[in-house]
């Protein structure tokens, strides 16, 4: 998947699948989550929110399946 490099304090880039509503986060740390069943418009509102990782943490990590992949 082709991510997308962002700024942010622990969020090195992000991708989005729209076929499979993936999204893929890769951290500063190196490593690399995919969450599952998001839809686009949740992934829009991530790319548009001002801090990505608070986004993150509160709108998808709880809420929608993940795995680690990297």
């Amino acid at each position: 998947m082709i991510r997308d490099p962002v700024t942010s304090s622990n969020i090195a880039s992000i991708g989005y699948d729209s076929n499979s509503e993936t999204l893929e986060i890769e951290f500063l740390n190196g490593s690399i989550y995919q969450y599952f069943n998001i839809p686009s418009g949740l992934n829009d509102q991530l790319m548009a929110a001002p801090s990505k990782g608070q986004f993150l943490n509160v709108y998808i990590k709880n809420g929608y399946p993940y795995s680690r992949v990297g």
